[in-house]
């Protein structure tokens, strides 16, 4: 069994693994890190997810990253061109030469004694499996499970007659010209999918149980394209970074204060998009903006199909498959050839490794968060958690940035170990994913860390403040222990307000 030590050991490599390396690049050029990737490429989900039509529900200015311009010319990017920029910071900051593909990480376990981590990875191709050691360990493996996604047990499955399929696992050169097809959810990945099939389908259903929240946004933002053309990359993206951080910080929390008049101007710009056509109770929901996540229809592409009529809404429960279809709880049955089961992720967090201190287990269900970032009671553990009512990336940036500080902090005082602890016993029964009220966060609840009431154990969704946070306050503020003792509440100087704004705004 081969072993070798690191400074770092990240484990993924998609966008936040990557990310991660390159601020490790940019910040302590001197570390030596290695990513863990179980899959062979680059990309994490943007690997994975081969459906048609597959790109990303957050504009690519602000889902990019802070130190590589987006210079795209579409705000919603397709799959394709997100895995490409992602391959493409790897090579400029030299990560790729780092990755070592195929490695599943299965075990984790932090000895007190020696300040390091052992890591037990396997082998993907059944190859001699491979021990590392690390100072500092980094989990990057967004949260859910890559191997499988949610699919309910429907009654009567066997006795469907055409193809079942998850979008998690598309199958190569699916043909599905002149068929029948049902796509079940009401996601992104349906939203998405539903009017990219009609281009060959005889005819597209979307089948929900409940309606979600959907807004029309142009694929191409012509004011970008113009400041691209007259500023530097970098300054162009800087600007239209900022005013789409600053118009989703502001729906989120005019949704928040005044859920009723947001809703009433969402349902109002669906309802023009549909040019009374369909019925708009395919469309309201029965829970406020942003109790779940509100998806994007890319040039309305959804409502054209629907007005055109090569695709149609069902909004009810399903009794049961049959050999040709859907039987619906109303009695209507849905002829389908196709159907398609975009009925959500399966909750998975560290990648499904098992992660120890001393030989015991340490159930992640049972952890707090401290700012988001390190894992509490585990010494020298951090993971990269982004936003769920922005950009995931913006999150994920900051977050990196806040472990090369911390990483260099702990350089110049000589510390080797750093743990967290809830002193304050603020621990609630909320999740860290607890501002929203979807079906794969309540499923997932035994399997999500906690968060708690007060302090950096709540959890944020506010970049500005995580900004100020994570860039400028104090590493050692009263919460942290290094090396088994803990740091004076507030050490070092405040940071004035306009810095972190302007940061923010502007960049690193």
């Amino acid at each position: 069994m081969s072993q070798q030590h690191l400074d770092v050991l990240i484990v993924g490599a998609g966008i936040s693994g990557i990310g991660m390396a390159c601020h490790l690049t940019r910040n302590c050029p001197d570390k030596r890190y290695a990513v863990l990737e179980r899959r062979d490429a680059i990309g994490g989900t943007w690997d994975l997810f081969r459906y048609p039509g597959i790109r990303s529900d957050s504009d690519m200015y602000t889902f990019g990253y802070s130190f590589r311009p987006w210079t795209g010319g579409k705000v919603l990017a397709d799959g394709p061109s997100i895995r490409r920029y992602v391959c493409e910071t790897a090579d400029e900051y030299g990560v790729t030469d780092n990755i070592r593909f195929g490695r599943k990480v299965v075990r984790t376990n932090w000895s007190s004694t020696d300040k390091r981590w052992t890591v037990n990875v396997e082998r993907e191709d059944g190859s001699e499996a491979e021990t590392y050691t690390a100072n500092f360990l980094v989990g990057c493996t967004g949260y859910y499970n890559y191997d499988a996604g949610y699919k309910p047990d429907f009654p009567g499955e066997a006795d469907f007659k055409g193809q079942v399929i998850h979008p998690q696992h598309w199958p190569e050169n699916l043909d599905y010209s002149g068929k029948k097809v049902v796509v079940i959810g009401s996601g992104a990945t349906a939203v998405t999918l539903v009017p990219t099939l009609t281009d060959k389908a005889a005819h597209v259903t979307m089948l929900q149980r409940s309606p979600t929240y959907l807004m029309p946004l142009p694929s191409v933002d012509p004011i970008s394209v113009t400041l691209q053309k007259l500023l530097p990359d970098q300054l162009a993206y800087r600007l239209t970074r900022a005013r789409n951080v600053t118009l989703a910080r502001t729906i989120f929390e005019r949704s928040r204060k005044n859920p009723k008049a947001v809703r009433r101007l969402i349902l109002g710009i669906v309802r023009r998009q549909l040019g009374g056509k369909v019925d708009m109770r395919h469309f309201s929901p029965d829970y406020n903006p942003w109790d779940q996540r509100l998806c994007v229809v890319a040039d309305g592409d959804l409502f054209k199909a629907l007005k055109a009529g090569k695709a149609s809404m069902a909004t009810d429960h399903i009794d049961r498959f049959t050999e040709n279809g859907i039987r619906l709880q109303s009695g209507q049955e849905l002829e389908a050839d196709i159907i398609i089961t975009a009925t959500g992720l399966d909750v998975q967090m560290m990648g499904g490794m098992d992660l120890e201190v001393d030989g015991q287990p340490v159930p992640i269900r049972d952890t707090l968060i401290y700012k988001n970032v390190l894992v509490e009671g585990v010494p020298n553990a951090a993971m990269i958690f982004g936003y769920t009512n922005i950009s995931w990336t913006l999150k994920a940036d900051i977050a990196s940035e806040y472990i090369c500080r911390l990483i260099n902090h702990m350089d110049r005082k000589g510390y080797q170990e750093c743990v967290t602890h809830d002193t304050q016993n603020s621990r609630t029964e909320d999740t860290i994913l607890g501002s929203l009220s979807a079906g794969y966060i309540k499923r997932a609840n035994d399997r999500l860390p906690r968060q708690g009431s007060q302090g950096p154990w709540k959890g944020s969704q506010n970049y500005l403040e995580d900004v100020k946070t994570l860039r400028f306050d104090p590493i050692e503020d009263g919460y942290i222990e290094f090396d088994g003792r803990r740091s004076k509440q507030g050490q070092g100087r405040a940071t004035r307000f306009m810095a972190p704004l302007r940061s923010a705004l502007f960049g690193a």
